[in-house]
């Protein structure tokens, strides 16, 4: 299913300001909130929608690759979800990166509106994210042309299987924290001239969990996670390009104790073809022929991206004369464009003659059709090309 404008999403237009579009996501989150919405699929995927929406339209970077190149172009941008690029956010991304929207934790916004539930319920036992981890992908010409599903191998931090990431050794060992009940947090209030000043700050004693731990698990020794290798499958779109990075969401190191997982950083890296030079989305072919082809004309076979191709020297052909093989190049990633080969002719000129040709060469040196600018073509020059060659 195609994917909805997020102008559209958010109910603004594209000339909209900052604060156009962060007004436009809170009334838009609010509307499809879950906690106001129970139970409601429809509601909680347009609240994810908008989310997505907002990220990409808040960011100045992404929202000009937006407008410029529409849903492609946010394939690879750092931080997207569902495969590669925006979308597929979770909830646990949603609350943690725009909480600022709504004015956070610390009492009344947003937190207050929903009574909290829901941040305490995404901040217990949610431990820490994940790192992100960063791998480079070799890919042929014939691969990135047509686009290839990998299966690649990533050393890296996977969920214990043990316990099941929460780090605990059964779960009759996990707690309620003490010192916050819970909530992950802890308010202070202090008197001042000013009269009393509320501070909510992170649970020292749980870092935020809500919970304890009174037994780790024997296998990752609380931690949740062990270092391990793990099978990892990708699709690569067609026409990606050296450097390009896709991200993978949810992917990389996996969290402690429970906490969301990285993304996995998928850089491109082109393996050189043996014949063929990529430029954009173009194919440069360096096609050598001899004196008497050149002349006489004959009928080759190039290769390409997806196997060869023949085509027809003219009689005449000059050196320097470019033939084009359209679309034979590679695709857009961002649109449906789609490259040419093109086919640059190099005269061969051989270093080393015997007596035999060179005495033919000397017969051309001085004929009326081998003068530069004195070419007059037509049939009695073939003819007598021929003869000399044969």
């Amino acid at each position: 299913m195609s994917k909805r404008d997020y102008y559209e999403i958010l109910g603004v237009s594209k000339s909209a300001s900052a604060d156009e579009i962060k007004k436009a996501y809170r009334k838009t989150a609010l509307k499809y909130h879950p906690d106001r919405n129970p139970d409601d699929s429809t509601a909680e995927e347009k609240f994810k929608e908008a989310a997505e929406a907002y990220d990409v339209l808040s960011n100045e970077d992404k929202k000009a690759r937006y407008d410029r190149f529409g849903h492609a172009g946010m394939q690879g941008a750092a931080g997207g979800g569902g495969g590669f690029g925006g979308g597929g956010m979770n909830m646990e991304d949603i609350f943690s990166h725009f909480g600022d929207v709504f004015g956070g934790g610390g009492g009344g916004g947003f937190d207050s509106f929903f009574g909290g539930q829901r941040q305490q319920q995404q901040r217990r036992g949610s431990g820490r994210r994940g790192s992100n981890l960063r791998v480079k992908l070799k890919l042929s010409y014939e691969d990135i042309v047509k686009g290839v599903h990998k299966t690649i191998k990533v050393k890296k931090y996977v969920t214990c299987d043990t316990c099941g990431g929460h780090g605990a050794k059964d779960k009759s060992s996990i707690q309620t924290c003490g010192t916050c009940e819970g909530s992950g947090q802890v308010r202070r209030v202090s008197n001042t001239f000013l009269g009393q000043m509320q501070t909510v700050t992170t649970c020292p004693t749980c870092n935020g969990d809500g919970t304890s731990i009174k037994n780790n698990c024997t296998s990752c020794k609380g931690e949740g996670r062990k270092y391990a290798e793990e099978k990892i499958e990708i699709d690569i779109p067609a026409g990606v390009q050296e450097g390009m990075q896709l991200s993978v969401n949810g992917k990389g190191n996996a969290g402690e104790k429970g906490g969301p997982a990285g993304d996995l950083l998928v850089v491109i890296e082109e393996i050189k073809h043996e014949d063929l030079i990529r430029q954009d989305l173009n194919v440069l072919y360096e096609l050598h022929v001899s004196f008497p082809d050149a002349v006489l004309g004959t009928e080759v076979e190039v290769p390409t991206i997806t196997g060869s191709a023949k085509i027809k020297i003219p009689a005449g052909t000059q050196g320097g004369k470019i033939f084009r093989l359209k679309g034979k190049g590679f695709p857009s990633v961002n649109s449906y464009e789609k490259g040419d080969q093109l086919i640059n002719v190099n005269v061969w000129t051989p270093q080393t003659v015997t007596s035999d040709e060179k005495k033919q060469l000397e017969k051309m040196r001085n004929a009326e059709n081998f003068k530069p600018g004195k070419q007059k073509g037509g049939k009695n020059f073939f003819d007598k090309m021929k003869e000399m060659f044969s």
